[in-house]
């Protein structure tokens, strides 16, 4: 079954979109397939009952119509919520700049559950994660902060048979050691001052589906050893209880720090990491995968875009500003980088002048916008 259909017939831009869906590891087929989840038909629609009784020998749960060489790009919604159409203006640009097809893109792709990526270096990544999903083993994900570890952690649970259940992250570093040990392995009611009722913990939480153990590197070298255990034995021991509860759990687990480094220094023990690390997997720096960074920044501006409003669209001065910078701060700095652009844009374009990074303000009492960032373009 294809994901996505599109008729080519009336919309020229037909290719440059599946281009921008391909990147995403989505299903794409050109031309009526015989089943296929969404159909993006090109206006004009002469007859909408006709259109709709394809959809429906085709399977599809949505109708996306696209009208090209649009003076401005629109959404509208018809047949009660049924069909999207949209109103796509014919830039003539490439598509990484071309804001207006990686939003119908984001939109069309955005059901599937997908990682946001255009780089071929994403691409092999999410074609890697989606065959270990596959396979019942614990995977061990190491890359930057704000790389995107717990997105593709989240992509390999959505692809693996455990999909329809339970996905419980933990992140190791924001919790004190004397709660983690609670909060992980569950605890009886009166097992330590002020447990007044009983937790089974996030293991047991996540009892049949995947459990994300983020940033385990910093993880007490004495909660390490139950771990091992539990993985081993596939049981769990809550606090103040002498009852083991069995537990199924596919654990994968992250860090930005290097492992073996890790071992050498005692910090992290040998047996847990092998244990881990049946399968590695690693997340690239933002700067090592450019052509991800339009396409996130327009996605996240549809993320964040105040409910109700219409998402702006990144102008391709914008974009060639984001493509400049070297992103240190990975996809985290991206996304504040886009959310300041929402608060500082009044229309539909991001322009150059609303990408902005962060500066140390002089004076927030008296500082205009201008002081208190300091702009990409300058």
């Amino acid at each position: 079954m294809a994901d996505i259909c599109i008729t080519a017939a009336n919309f020229p831009q037909a290719q440059a979109l599946k281009a921008l869906l391909d990147g995403r590891r989505l299903n794409v087929r050109i031309g009526y397939q015989p089943t296929c989840h969404t159909l993006v038909q090109g206006a004009p629609v002469t007859d909408q009952r006709a259109l709709v009784e394809l959809a429906r020998k085709l399977g599809a749960k949505r109708i996306v119509v696209i009208e090209g060489q649009a003076a401005e790009f629109a959404l509208r919604e018809d047949l009660g919520g049924r069909m999207l159409t949209v109103s796509l203006p014919d830039s003539g640009l490439p598509a990484l700049r071309d804001a207006a097809l990686m939003a119908v893109a984001d939109l069309l792709a955005a059901p599937f559950g997908t990682m946001v990526a255009a780089d071929p270096n994403s691409g092999a990544l999410i074609d890697m994660a989606r065959r270990v999903a596959r396979f019942d083993v614990s995977v061990f994900i190491n890359g930057p902060t704000g790389s995107g570890k717990e997105v593709l952690s989240r992509l390999i649970h959505q692809a693996s048979p455990r999909a329809d259940k339970p996905f419980v992250a933990i992140n190791c570093a924001a919790i004190p050691e004397n709660m983690l040990e609670a909060l992980l392995f569950g605890h009886e009611k009166g097992a330590f001052t002020g447990a007044n009722t009983a937790n089974k913990g996030y293991l047991r939480a996540a009892d049949g589906g995947t459990l994300l153990l983020d940033e385990i590197s910093e993880m007490p070298m004495a909660l390490q050893a139950k771990l091992l255990r539990v993985i081993q034995e596939k049981v769990v021991t809550p606090l103040g209880s002498q009852t083991e509860a069995a537990v199924d759990v596919r654990i994968l687990a992250t860090s930005n720090r290097d492992m073996e480094a890790e071992i050498a220094r005692g910090t992290f023990r040998e047996d847990l990491y092998y244990r881990l690390n049946v399968f590695p997997l690693e997340t690239l720096a933002l700067s090592a995968r450019p052509q991800d960074v339009p396409v996130l920044a327009q996605a996240m501006l549809r993320r964040h875009t105040p409910e109700g409003l219409p998402t702006p669209l990144l102008s391709p001065e914008a974009c060639d500003i984001l493509a400049g910078h070297s992103w240190p701060g990975n996809v985290r700095e991206l996304e504040n980088v886009m959310q300041r652009a929402l608060v500082l844009a009044d229309g539909m374009v991001i322009a150059p002048e609303h990408i902005m990074l962060v500066a140390r303000p002089t004076s927030l009492s008296a500082a205009r916008p201008a002081t208190v960032f300091t702009s990409l373009a300058a």
